[in-house]
């Protein structure tokens, strides 16, 4: 599959959503949870620390397993029949998950410096910040995907978001 979203066919476009972006997000966060408890552990007193880093990382696998789940098995398929009445319900839960999804990228942001690493960083130090770059980079462009193109789709027009 290609990494290019197919933005002018919206059921293509969430496959293109569940292979690229579900998949992936499956895959990074549990490993990125296990370093940063790791380096939490192995850290422990230093300044620079990310405390609390792996209890966001792990609350956010819950969270968005629920989310993508929603969408897998609710959103999406009404999507690839075309919408109806009433979609925009489905949305706004959607949208208010990313929201919260922002937040706590904003948090990770906050307790990682902005992902600087301290000066002598451990290889797992500086092999998780990587793997959070990747995990934030992935996760907005998944967001933006849904939220300026998927969504405003089957959003009554009065109502879409810009």
């Amino acid at each position: 599959m290609t990494d290019t979203a197919p933005i002018h066919d919206a059921a293509e476009l969430t496959r293109h959503i569940e292979a690229r972006y579900h998949q992936r997000h499956r895959e990074q966060l549990p490993p990125l949870a296990e370093m940063a408890a790791k380096v939490e552990a192995v850290h422990l007193g230093d300044d620079d620390v990310p405390e609390g880093l792996s209890d966001i990382l792990r609350r956010l696998i819950g969270e968005m397993e629920v989310h993508m789940k929603k969408e897998e098995l609710i959103l999406f398929p009404a999507i690839r029949r075309g919408g109806g009445p009433g979609i925009e319900n489905p949305i706004a839960v959607m949208r208010a998950d990313h929201d919260n999804h922002d937040r706590e990228v904003a948090e990770i942001r906050r307790l990682t410096h902005d992902l600087t690493l301290p000066e002598g960083a451990c290889r797992t130090w500086a092999a998780l910040y990587e793997g959070l770059a990747e995990f934030i980079a992935d996760l907005n462009e998944h967001i933006r995907l849904e939220n300026e193109v998927l969504f405003p789709q089957f959003e009554p027009k009065d109502t879409a978001h810009v």
